[in-house]
């Protein structure tokens, strides 16, 4: 069964309910440098709107969405991407792809114009939409990348390369196209974060995107009451695929652009949202505000939230101990997986365990997992190897790339690159990327467990710890800081607080710097990696 029937049933059965509202707000500058590009990227109009539409309408832009490709000659199996910012039309456009059978494609908003293109080429795109934002981008290789393929202009003001989406679908019908899909037809692409170089096409099928929606609803019991908070970008698969949970149980949710404390805790109090999926950075930045008096929770209405979740990135314990200080009665889940895995989910850690937190969890619903060693042969309990994971969700393959497919399908199970470890209790702690794992004089030292040691100490807001280059150990340790705002911190202070940690595994040097994020709020590690690599052996040759 394919997602899209779920639609089609929400239109016949909650024909005039909200199904989605768009809410942007006046965005304002309060945060510090680092999530200022996410901020403004966040921000398409200078003034605030409110803009919503039924199950029915939904539906309906999608069928129009549909026969307009149709007609223009898409067919099972072509590809259609999607570059825009999150928006009403996001969701209608992606149904659409599906409705005909092609293979929707989303875009990183972030992609330079060479990304885009190598995107676009590596995925055979025949038909790409693309929101106002980025027109510049667009036009700049536009020669090549409209050779072949249809390019489609969601806005105002369409420029002379792209044909207008309002032009093109104002005609078409709004019924249902007649397109037979099946769990097995390939349904969508999604492109990896590439922290690691260019970005790998993964390709899923219906039934993967099916047990998304059914695995999400089921975890944190979504119903018709519920109002789901969408904040982060839609092209990922966290955000679209949280969303699906509302699409299975046919409740209402919020596209909100913008991401300050104040702005959040507006959008869940006028919107009544009680569902609410944030990354990280917007947590900490929620908890500073309180902390500092900046907002205060007596001027929102918040009694109707009760799940506040988290993804994308390791979560340091010590948050979610100060988050619950604040907001006690919240119930909690942290969600591990990949794009190649459907998203988060395939690991959860359950809104009843609470009391596990620092474990990414138990195996999702119809998951299973194991940790392995190089030889690929299950470890012991409380032995650190690399999580495999198993289920009805994992990808089909690397589209167009058959050798990354098999180093990381075998057998059916997905290999992750995520070291991890099980306890007695049967719970999986995540220790690191396998990438990211430093080895100093022989030792493996894993930076999640100093970053979630450090984050727990009161100066900081946020921290990421990569391997630096050192001739006599191989790497050192190294722990970039982002110090919170109006606060001072010293590196004797930092030095002072790891005596708590063993010898090998204290920061060997302490950076006070912005730690910089992709939009998905993972660190991006190997960016960190280059600058102070480079400054590290810089140094070293004049000293030399």
């Amino acid at each position: 069964m394919p997602v899209t029937d779920l639609l089609e049933r929400n239109h016949k059965l909650y024909s005039d309910e909200v199904a989605l509202v768009e809410l942007n707000p006046l965005v304002k500058d309060t945060r510090k440098a680092t999530w200022k590009e996410y901020d403004l990227v966040q921000q398409t109009s200078a003034v605030p709107y409110r803009r919503e539409i039924t199950w029915s309408v939904f539906d309906e832009k999608a069928n129009r969405v549909a026969h307009m490709l149709l007609s223009r000659g898409i067919q099972k199996g072509d590809r259609v991407a999607i570059l825009m910012f999150n928006c009403l039309e996001w969701l209608p456009i992606y149904f659409g792809i599906l409705k005909t059978g092609a293979i929707a494609v989303p875009f990183n908003f972030r992609f330079s114009a060479e990304e885009i293109q190598y995107c676009a080429d590596l995925a055979e795109v025949h038909v790409l939409f693309f929101g106002p934002e980025f027109i510049g981008r667009m036009e700049s290789i536009e020669e090549k990348l409209s050779r072949g393929r249809l390019l489609i202009y969601v806005g105002d003001g369409t420029p002379t390369f792209a044909e207008g989406y309002l032009e093109l679908v104002a005609d078409c019908s709004s019924q249902p196209p007649l397109v037979r899909l099946e769990d097995e037809d390939d349904a969508a692409i999604y492109f990896s974060s590439g922290t690691t170089g260019f970005p790998k096409a993964i390709l899923h099928n219906h039934e993967s995107l099916m047990q998304a929606a059914q695995m999400e609803q089921k975890h944190h019991l979504t119903d018709r009451d519920d109002v789901f908070l969408c904040i982060p970008p839609l092209y990922h698969t966290g955000a679209k695929f949280h969303w699906m949970g509302s699409l299975c149980a046919g409740s209402r949710a919020v596209l909100l652009k913008g991401t300050t404390p104040e702005i959040i805790l507006d959008a869940v109090s006028k919107e009544h949202c009680t569902i609410v999926w944030l990354l990280v950075p917007w947590a900490q930045d929620i908890l500073v505000a309180l902390d500092k008096g900046d907002v205060s929770l007596s001027d929102y209405e918040l009694d109707q939230w009760r799940l506040m979740h988290i993804g994308a990135q390791p979560v340091p314990p010590s948050l979610i101990k100060h988050w619950k200080k604040y907001f006690p009665n919240h119930l909690y889940d942290t969600n591990y997986g990949l794009s190649e895995s459907t998203g988060p989910g395939c690991v959860h850690l359950g809104v009843e365990n609470i009391h596990k937190v620092g474990a990414i969890g138990i195996p999702g619903y119809r998951w299973k997992c194991k940790i392995v060693d190089d030889k690929g042969d299950e470890v012991a309990q409380g032995d650190v190897g690399e999580l495999c994971v198993k289920g009805p969700g994992v990808m089909t393959c690397y589209y167009n790339d058959p050798k990354a497919t098999e180093e990381t399908l075998k057998d059916g199970w997905l290999y992750t690159g995520d070291m991890a470890k099980m306890d007695e209790d049967g719970f999986i702690f995540l220790v690191d990327r396998k990438k990211d794992v430093i080895v100093s004089g022989g030792e493996n030292i894993y930076p999640v467990q100093i970053e979630n040691f450090l984050s727990a100490y009161e100066k900081v807001q946020d921290v990421a710890v990569i391997g630096l280059p050192d001739e006599r150990l191989g790497e050192i340790t190294g722990a970039i800081i982002s110090v919170k705002e109006g606060m001072e911190c010293t590196v004797e202070e930092i030095d002072e607080f790891c005596k708590q940690l063993p010898r090998y595994k204290r920061p060997k040097q302490i950076i006070f710097a912005d730690v910089p994020r992709n939009a998905t709020g993972k660190i991006e590690k190997p960016a960190l990696r280059k600058k102070y690599g480079a400054e590290q052996l810089v140094a070293r040759q004049n000293m030399g």
